[in-house]
């Protein structure tokens, strides 16, 4: 199943029943997990590792080494999970020794075309990024985020669990887990409750999650005083939990300006 016209290095491994299509190319260092499908034209380069049953369409470049003018060389990795598509012309990059050395995709991931996914980032599980977004270096997103075509993020930023990014928005802040932004620079827009309930969360965790971004986004509270007023819900529901260690882990601030708009 790998095409004659595919470049392989000696160096790879190749796991069982993976499809590599014509002309494309894997380097030294790459592994490909059993059941993985290559497409034509793309560049797969090392060290880089990809697990089972991804699919890989044509123009992708995985694992190129970063332009940040940091780095120098150096063997970083790239680590991919199980189970992701990674469409047409998607580019993601390996980490920095500056960073974490390494950037992750996890498993069940759906990478439209021309997304990119710049150094060390980290992105979770059931990850949907739409063609053309963007998330720049060290950039941490968590399972079930989802991001509209064109959005942007900056560098180091967080977007945290179920969170929904609007299309064409520019993300210059934190986005707290759950929650829906929107615009230039992006400002909430709402919880993402169509997404929550796709994914099965109840309609109990779903108020108490309604109570906590009141507290943080409409009674005029510090980040700390509205943490320790949401506290007692987190301590009855995971969700609200997961709300609020997103707000506490955040370096740069969340994402506050109200805008219209609507979640997934």
């Amino acid at each position: 199943m790998i095409d004659p016209r595919a470049i392989v290095d000696p160096s790879a491994v190749i796991g069982a029943d993976v499809a590599l299509g014509p002309w494309s190319v894997v380097g030294p260092n790459v592994e490909i997990g059993d059941g993985c499908r290559i497409a034509s034209h793309v560049i797969l380069k090392g060290p880089t590792r990809i697990g089972r049953n991804n699919r890989i369409f044509q123009f992708a470049t995985v694992g190129e080494d970063t332009p940040a003018i940091v780095y120098q060389g150096e063997a970083t990795t790239l680590l991919i999970g199980d189970d992701n598509v990674i469409r047409e012309g998607v580019t993601i990059h390996r980490g920095t020794v500056q960073g974490q050395g390494r950037t992750v995709i996890g498993s069940h991931n759906l990478l439209m075309a021309y997304v990119h996914v710049g150094h060390d980032c980290v992105l979770g599980d059931h990850v949907i990024m739409a063609n053309n977004a963007s998330v720049s270096g060290h950039v941490v997103i968590g399972d079930h985020a989802n991001f509209g075509g064109y959005a942007g993020v900056a560098q180091y930023r967080r977007v945290g669990a179920h969170a929904h990014i609007g299309g064409m928005s520019l993300v210059l802040k934190d986005v707290p887990a759950f929650v829906a932004v929107s615009g230039n620079p992006a400002g909430v827009v709402g919880l993402n409750i169509e997404g929550m309930r796709r994914r099965g969360i109840s309609d109990q965790a779903i108020e108490a999650l309604h109570e906590a971004y009141r507290i943080v986004y409409g009674r005029g509270k510090t980040v700390n005083e509205a943490l320790a007023a949401i506290a007692p819900l987190a301590n009855c529901h995971a969700e609200v939990d997961l709300f609020m260690v997103s707000i506490a882990q955040s370096r740069w601030g969340i994402v506050r300006g109200r805008r219209e708009g609507n979640g997934d």
